[in-house]
């Protein structure tokens, strides 16, 4: 068995008004991956939308269906980013429906890969920063209510703060949300995790990953997390449009593989979403987005 990579061609798509939404990079890595031979009719998997029922585990009804009706007043589709449209209603939920998915493989295989996702700015009752729902905690939530994990941890390095799913997850012990982010970036008010580690604007690969490996081999061996979701933001990039880091692509592939290293050298299964990552220079976003899908299929391919 090869790992796992889940990807959708509807995946792909720009939504109109969101001007910074970089929606056809999904496409591209896809590209980038058959390319590369990461992906072929063997371990290639196709998501389903996510039910009702799944998304109700993680976002109150009315939100739900304001967004499937498509009756969000302009203020929460202004924060949102773009207008919710019945196609962008549906290709939230076929992210979703790919992390679960992703979380199944991973418990089944080890390890697994999505190509989409990462709505962290989804909070219960409203979505935020180009995110409707969100998709890691509602796979989470449908994986927990299942019986198929207990206790998980969210690794989320994108380089803005994952409020939406720390909100979630305050008071739940057993989900641990761990997030390096910049400082200096949205979302302006953070909603505290269960260990946040805000970098100054401007920090490049030395002290981003020294603060990688002081934490998180401690939070995995004391926290115990049956599951991994990895929020594999690109946008701490140097170059991304909306991060203010100052991590190289070396760097980045460098934290990939730490973390994918540091999960299943403990035996932890690990699911990966790409998160965040904006720029017009599409091809160097898919080889970026592409690099923690190459480490962990490197890392799988060893075992």
């Amino acid at each position: 068995m090869r790992l796992p990579i889940i990807h959708h061609p509807d995946y792909a798509v720009s939504f109109p008004g969101g001007r910074h939404f970089p929606g056809d990079k999904f496409g591209q890595l896809a590209q980038y991956l058959r390319r590369t031979g990461c992906i072929d009719e063997k371990n290639l998997f196709v998501p389903e939308e996510a039910c009702m029922d799944w998304l109700s585990l993680v976002h109150c009804p009315r939100y739900i269906e304001a967004v499937a009706g498509q009756t969000l007043d302009r203020a929460a589709e202004r924060r949102i980013g773009f207008p919710v449209t019945p196609w962008a209603a549906y290709r939230t939920r076929l992210s979703a429906g790919g992390a679960v998915l992703a979380g199944r493989l991973a418990l089944q295989y080890g390890a697994a890969c999505n190509t989409a996702g990462g709505g962290h700015h989804a909070h219960r009752d409203f979505g935020a920063g180009y995110c409707i729902f969100n998709d890691v905690a509602v796979a989470l939530a449908v994986l927990r209510h299942e019986g198929l994990i207990t206790r998980a941890l969210v690794v989320d390095l994108d380089v803005h703060q994952g409020d939406g799913t720390a909100a979630i997850f305050r008071n739940d012990a057993d989900i641990f949300t761990f997030s390096i982010h910049c400082s200096d970036n949205f979302p302006g008010r953070k909603s505290p995790g269960d260990l946040d580690i805000a970098l100054p604007k401007g920090t490049g690969d030395a002290d981003y990953l020294k603060a990688l490996a002081i934490h998180l081999p401690g939070i995995l061996d004391h926290h115990g997390p049956g599951l991994v979701f990895f929020n594999a933001g690109i946008d701490p990039h140097e170059k991304d449009d909306l991060g203010k880091l100052k991590l190289t692509e070396a760097g980045i592939r460098i934290r990939d593989q730490y973390v994918v290293d540091a999960c299943m050298a403990r035996g932890i299964p690990i699911a990966s979403v790409i998160g965040g990552g904006y720029s017009s220079d599409k091809p160097r976003l898919a080889r970026l987005h592409a690099s923690v899908i190459e480490a962990a299929f490197s890392r799988f391919s060893s075992v």
